[in-house]
């Protein structure tokens, strides 16, 4: 007999502080549709989008986008991959989902 699958653990509250930022808020905002803001990127998009793509999107330093990005990836909301040199980093939308679904039930 199959497990029925888990629902994703939720820091809630690390995920507040999260989305308490607005270039935080606009990240994950352009993580959902990464083939209209970083289609230009050479790798395919399946495998995320490349950190520096991000960086010029922001318009910010790599330092500050990166802390960013830390805390984005703490409070569960992205998931990173390392390809070479590279961190390529995506929505996680099983959190993102459990997330909206217990501010529903809570609110």
């Amino acid at each position: 007999m199959k497990n029925p699958p888990t629902a994703p653990a939720l820091d809630v509250d690390a995920i507040c502080k999260a989305l308490s930022n607005p270039v935080r808020r606009e990240i994950l905002a352009c993580l959902r549709e990464p083939q209209v803001h970083f289609g230009d990127q050479e790798l395919p998009l399946e495998n995320g989008v490349c950190a520096g793509k991000i960086d010029a999107h922001c318009e910010l330093s790599q330092s500050t986008v990166s802390a960013h990005l830390a805390v984005l990836q703490k409070a569960g909301l992205v998931t990173s991959k390392r390809v070479g040199q590279w961190v390529f980093f995506k929505r996680n939308e099983p959190v993102i989902e459990a997330f909206i679904a217990h501010m529903n039930a809570q609110l």
